[in-house]
């Protein structure tokens, strides 16, 4: 009977040893390798699961979809250095800082073109942070307002294309759903894909983008005794400039994947080349800022394929140990059925996002829980679309969200973190307001890509 709930001590346990400090790969793959030796000695793990992951691992170097995460990676990271958000801060402040929530929406407005330019959390949180923050509490803004629009816009790179969440999300669901089919006896299956669930992710990204404009225009308002700026507005060529590179290169990445004209690895290409045309176009590309380009490339992309081959290791124990059919099993108990189900993982993966990065819960658990849910019924791009905003959920909730531990690691030391937690209590209500539209209208994530793919 113990040996049963085997696959429940293994995730107890990674969740206990990441609270220690250790390093997620490493803990994946040792947790599950402490834990089928134990099974080998006691004759309760196969030990062919194990030699099952060498060709795990050739899979992913096979893998040409994940190629796009280190060339997305190099297009943030290319952008972050050529100083293009300052700019756009800049440039949109003059135009609407004569408004009373010009500056909101300024910081809301760059944001979402830095997050759909970068696609990493932590490197937009950090800049917007750093170059809006004094301007906000300058202008009179309330330090709770000021540090919870600046975590709430930056974390809109978990949702808004191209983000590196939604590649590996697209390319896990692609496999989750052939197994399910395949479990269903559907020989041909049908496919999705990482285009499909960028495509997915637009409307809802866009909906509540809107949502916090709508909050920053109706209730954020600076102090009355902080006199507004004068009226500067940026001449038009000067306004066009720095508007004009990332909206073109947006457009080219994702336009060329909603045209059928390049793969979202394609696309990645697109997008790293333009970074690196227009940081030297801009004159903010040299030989040392290169190389920190490259560096900085080379250190997220190591960490994420570790973490992809550690998550391999621990999911191969974790079926050797029967914990698939343990999952199976309550799912299909479960009362509620499919709602009950969904609801119960949803509930799982934003406790998750406590303590674990999204890498580690697409690479863990959704290989896990993803083909049982898909065989229930649910469509992959619709659930693509509400996972990857419930981790974004999970980022700004109190006290252990990512994106507040970002902004308390650049904003001032006299900025107590209770400001921090209040501040982004209306923007996570924003958020479980759309989770909620979403589960009541799924045709928010899948009328566009039927539209466009029809």
């Amino acid at each position: 009977m113990i040996a049963e709930w085997i696959p429940l001590f293994m995730f107890v346990c990674v969740c206990a040893t990441l609270l220690l400090g250790y390093p997620v790969a490493l803990t994946l793959s040792g947790t599950a390798l402490l834990f089928a030796v134990g099974g080998l000695a006691i004759g309760y793990f196969d030990s062919a699961y194990l030699q099952a992951l060498p060709s795990r691992v050739f899979g992913v170097m096979e893998n040409t979809t994940l190629i796009a995460v280190p060339l997305f990676v190099l297009m943030g990271v290319m952008l972050e250095k050529s100083k293009l958000a300052e700019q756009l801060l800049g440039a949109m402040s003059e135009l609407l800082g004569s408004l009373r929530s010009g500056l909101p929406l300024s910081v809301l407005l760059v944001g979402t073109l830095l997050a759909a330019s970068t696609g990493i959390v932590g490197a937009t949180v950090v800049t917007m942070g750093l170059m809006s923050l004094p301007s906000l509490r300058a202008r009179g803004y309330s330090d709770s307002a000021a540090t919870g629009m600046i975590c709430a816009t930056g974390t809109l790179g978990q949702i808004i294309p191209p983000s590196i969440a939604l590649v590996l999300l697209g390319d896990i669901l692609s496999t989750a759903y052939q197994q399910a089919q395949l479990s269903m006896g559907v020989f041909n299956p049908k496919t999705v894909s990482v285009g499909d669930l960028f495509v997915g992710a637009l409307l809802p990204g866009a909906v509540l983008v809107l949502l916090y404009g709508f909050y920053l225009t109706l209730f954020i308002r600076p102090d009355k005794s902080v006199a507004l700026p004068a009226p500067k507005y940026p001449s038009v060529p000067r306004l066009l400039a720095t508007l004009a590179p990332p909206i073109i290169l947006i457009a080219a990445v994702l336009g060329s994947i909603l045209a059928g004209a390049a793969t979202p690895t394609e696309a990645a290409g697109v997008g790293a080349v333009g970074a690196m045309l227009l940081a030297l176009v801009r004159r903010q590309l040299d030989f040392k800022r290169l190389t920190e380009v490259l560096r900085s490339t080379v250190e997220v992309t190591a960490m994420v394929f570790l973490i992809l081959i550690g998550a391999a290791l621990f999911s191969l124990v974790f079926r050797g140990f029967g914990g698939e059919e343990l999952v199976s099993g309550y799912f299909n108990a479960m009362p509620g059925g499919t709602a009950g189900a969904l609801l119960v993982v949803m509930a799982v993966i934003f406790l998750l996002g406590f303590i674990l990065d999204f890498i580690e819960i697409t690479y863990v658990v959704i290989p896990i829980v993803g083909p049982i849910l898909l065989a229930m019924g649910v469509d992959p791009i619709w659930l693509g679309v509400m996972v990857a905003i419930n981790l974004q959920t999970s980022f700004l909730t109190p006290p252990f969200g990512f994106a507040l531990f970002y902004l308390r690691g650049v904003a001032p030391a006299d900025i107590p973190t209770p400001a921090i937690y209040r501040g982004v209590m209306p923007f996570i209500a924003i958020q479980l307001l759309l989770l909620t539209l979403l589960a009541v209208w799924p045709e928010l994530a899948t009328w566009l890509p039927n539209l466009i793919y029809a």
